[in-house]
C-alpha cells in the first residue's frame, strides 16, 4: 500500500537518513525505531506529505502522493506528537472538526460515542484549554476510533495516557489491522498489539532498509 523509494531527508547541514526504501502493506503494522535525532518524527511527517524529503518519493498504491494529494489525505489518519487540538473549541467540537477536515464527517452522536469510549465522559463540552495534557491527547486519539482512513501514522500515541488508556489503544490498533488497515508508529514505550506481528525499522543503523 505505501512505499518509501530512496528517500533521503536532510535538516540544516546534517542528512538524517539516506536511501531509505521500505514498505508497508495491508494488515501490517511498522513499528519505527532510532535514537533522538534519527529523523523519526521526519520521517513521519514526509510519509504524511507534510513535509518535503530532499530526495525520492512516498508512493500511495504505486501513485507519488503529491500526485494524489486529497485522494491520499482521504486515505490518511495522522496524529502527531503534540495533540493537534484548538484550545478554545471543546472536546467534542475538535473532534467533529478534525474528521470533517481529513474528509470524513462524522455525527455528533459519534463523537459522543468514541469520546466516552476513550475515557472523556462528562468532559466533551469543556474547552480544550481545561483539559489535562492526557485528556487531551485522548481527544487526538478519539480520531482512531471514528477513522475510516485505510493508513495510520502515529507519532508516540501512548504518551500521557494512563495503563489502562495504554490497553484501549494497543486493542484500537489491533483491530485496524486485523481489518486489514496498515499503522507505522514511533514510541519509547513498550508495547504489546495482540495476534499482530510488528514489523521494525530501526533508523540509524547501517542497514535500515525494510
Amino acid at each position: 500500500m505505501l512505499e518509501s523509494v530512496d528517500l533521503t531527508c536532510v535538516r540544516g547541514d546534517r542528512t538524517l537518513f539516506s536511501e531509505l526504501n521500505f514498505s508497508v502493506q495491508s494488515g501490517e503494522l511498522l513499528y519505527l525505531k532510532g535514537h533522538n535525532g534519527s529523523g523519526k518524527t521526519s520521517l513521519l511527517r514526509i510519509l504524511s506529505g507534510l513535509m518535503l524529503q530532499a530526495e525520492g518519493e512516498v508512493q500511495w498504491h504505486g501513485e507519488n502522493i503529491r500526485k494524489l494529494r486529497d485522494e491520499y489525505q482521504k486515505e490518511l489518519l495522522y496524529i502527531g506528537h503534540l495533540p493537534g487540538i484548538k484550545a478554545d473549541l471543546t472536546a467534542l467540537e475538535n473532534l467533529r472538526v478534525n474528521n470533517a477536515l481529513g474528509g470524513h464527517a462524522i455525527s455528533e452522536d459519534e463523537a459522543w460515542d468514541a469520546l466516552g469510549k476513550i475515557g472523556l465522559k462528562g468532559r466533551e463540552d469543556l474547552p480544550a484549554r481545561v483539559l489535562s495534557q492526557g485528556q487531551q491527547r485522548r481527544v487526538a486519539l478519539a480520531r482512531m476510533l471514528v477513522s475510516k482512513a485505510k493508513l495510520w501514522i502515529l507519532d508516540e500515541p501512548f504518551t500521557a495516557l494512563d495503563v489502562k488508556a495504554v490497553e484501549m489503544l494497543q486493542n484500537v490498533l489491533g483491530a485496524h489491522v486485523k481489518n486489514g488497515g496498515s499503522i507505522i508508529l514511533t514510541t519509547h514505550q513498550e508495547f504489546s498489539v495482540e495476534n499482530t506481528e510488528v514489523r521494525m525499522l530501526h533508523l540509524g543503523l547501517s542497514e535500515n532498509n525494510v
